[in-house]
Parts: structure tokens; sequence; C-alpha cells
């Protein structure tokens, strides 16, 4: 373990005073695109802050924060590590963002104890210190596509992929510690999207771009999340006094026709060779999933359903219990095609 550098107290030049000391915080996931906008979210209020980092992250996506956080070097893979760390440190709140993602080459081994393991642990230590614990799952544990639409927490879990089964056993086992007095809140962000992010809303938008998206011959309906709205559910959640057990699928106000956001991107892109011809019979994404499944690419064959078939959930409840102004994926989708655009 590799402490690298204090947070900063302020302190008013020639005043005694200093500064209350703040919430302690620690936080999970910070070079990732979810955590980074929490962590900024978080930085805006007087709040101390640790955060364990995987060893030999990438200096460009944390430097930002260097000199206002405590970062701590663990990997969540190495259990024995992180357990030993924890036995010696308390915080008020722990935010668990950190996760190994879908369609990443890494063994199920590491899976499990980068998306299990370590959770369980941080959630030993939230309960052993009556810490809040908030974690970050994913509406994955629906499946990629849901079994009822709009999929809500009554929806039954799908183990459709590896890291949507993690996702899974991690919330059984906090739902399995909240029994002996964890407190903990559990926040499912639909596929988010935002500058600085390389998912699929930056896959489809390179798909119009190079005039190469394909579209069924159906209308299909998804459900996005701005990035900024799940910073902002995060901070709520960490400032909620909520019960033990509750959850909150986030997302945009409202889905959106896959149609009409591929017209958007296209307006912004000002792509004037772009044709609604290319639409395909349904068959064909059908014949993409089964040649993904073959060669066992999670990510291709995720990539043909999420394009294909209807996605989309209740956050009603979600909305009204945090408080949340939530955004219209279109025009908010803006963000994105113009960092894109930038990026060329």
């Amino acid at each position: 373990m590799i402490k690298l550098k204090l947070k900063i107290e302020d302190f008013s030049a020639g005043s005694s005073n200093s500064i209350e000391m703040s919430e302690k915080i620690l936080i999970t996931g910070i070079s990732g695109f979810i955590g980074r906008n929490v962590l900024k979210k978080l930085l805006n209020k007087n709040r101390e802050i640790t955060a364990i980092i995987r060893p030999q992250t990438d200096r460009s996506r944390i430097e930002e924060f260097e000199n206002q956080i405590e970062l701590i070097e663990i990997d969540l893979a190495d259990i024995q590590q992180l357990k030993e760390y924890l036995e010696k440190n308390s915080f008020e709140t722990i935010i668990h963002i950190g996760a190994l993602r879908g369609g990443r080459k890494f063994s199920k081994t590491e899976y499990l104890d980068v998306n299990v393991n370590a959770t369980e642990q941080l959630a030993i230590n939230a309960k052993a210190n009556n810490s809040k614990f908030i974690f970050c799952s994913s509406v994955g544990v629906f499946g990629a596509i849901p079994l009822e639409l709009p999929a809500n927490d009554q929806t039954r879990r799908q183990p459709d992929n590896y890291y949507h089964f993690t996702k899974i056993q991690a919330e059984t086992l906090i739902q399995k510690y909240i029994l002996y007095g964890l407190k903990a809140a559990i926040i499912r962000p639909s596929i988010t999207y935002g500058i600085e992010d390389h998912g699929f809303p930056f896959t489809l938008i390179k798909l119009v771009d190079k005039k190469i998206m394909c579209l069924p011959d159906r209308e299909v309906i998804i459900h996005l999340t701005n990035i900024e709205l799940l910073a902002d559910a995060f901070v709520k959640v960490a400032e909620t006094d909520f019960n033990p057990g509750a959850n909150y699928i986030i997302a945009d106000k409202e889905p959106v026709k896959l149609l009409e956001l591929v017209d958007f991107i296209n307006e912004e892109l000002k792509n004037k060779k772009y044709s609604r011809k290319k639409i395909l019979d349904q068959k064909y994404f059908e014949y993409g999933k089964k040649i993904s499944r073959f060669f066992k690419s999670e990510v291709w064959n995720t990539r043909f359903e999420l394009i294909s078939m209807n996605w989309y959930y209740d956050i009603t409840d979600s909305i009204t219990e945090l408080s949340l102004k939530p955004a219209k994926t279109i025009p908010n989708f803006k963000v994105v095609t113009n960092w894109y655009k930038s990026q060329r």
C-alpha cells in the first residue's frame, strides 16, 4: 500500500481559525467515467476524501485530483491487502463505484474478486463502523434486455453475462449484510453518456459518422443516463438519511426512439450523405447475436441487442425520493456529439 498525497487543508493567511474537519468519505473507481464525475461533485462540498486506485493507474486520469484528496494504491483484486487496509481505517461514508466492466479480457476469478469479494470487504468495514455504504450496481442486473418493460426493482434478474452475474451476486451480499445492520443503498444506472467516455454512446456516434449505422425494421426504444444526473444522484444519496436497502434506478427523464436519436446525431454531425436506407430485417440482428455467441463475444452480442431491442426503466420512485431533475436525452446528448467532433 502506498500513500501518494495527502489532502491539502485550507487555512486563512494570518488567521488562527481553520476549516472544520469535514465528513470522511472513501470512494473507489475515480479513474473511471462514473467515479471521476461523482468525485468532482463531492469536491464541491467540504469533505475529506480518500480514494482507492489501482497501482499503475494512468496518472493523466487522476492528476486533477491529486492535490485535493488522499490516494491509496490497492488493486481491488488483492483482497488480503484491501482487508488489511480497511481493518486500520474507518469512514463515515463509503461510495463503491470501482468494478471490472463487461467484455474485458479478465478471468472469472478476477471479475469475482473485484466485483464481489472486494464489495464484501467494503461492506464489512461499513457495517463495523456504522458507515453509509453506497454501491454502484447496474441496470444490467435485469439483463441487457429486461424481461419486462419498463424494468423496475421487482423485475427478475438475468445473469446473461458474467459481468451482470457479478453485479447480481454483489447486490445479494449487500442485502445479506443489511439484515445484520449495514446501512446500504444501491444505485443502478442505465448506460451513461457524457464527455470523455468511449462506451456505447460514443460507438453509436462513430457508426453514424462513418455512415455504417444499421437499424432494424422495427421501432426500438432505449433509455440512457446523463452523467451529470447520475453524479447528482450519488451526492444526493450520500446526503440523505436513506432507509437501509434503498435502491435507485437512474436514467433520463424518458426513453427515446433509437431512430430519433440517430437522426439527432446525424444533424449534429451535419452528415448530409446519411440515409435511412440502412434499415435491415430484424433477422439479420438475430444472426449477428448468434455469431457473437458462437465466438463468445459478449461485447458484440450486447451491441446487437442494444440496437435491435427495447430497454427502458421505471425511474419514478428514484426521481421523487431524491428530488432529482432528470435530463432529456434529446437535446442533452449534444454534449457528446460536440465532444466527439472535437476529437476528430
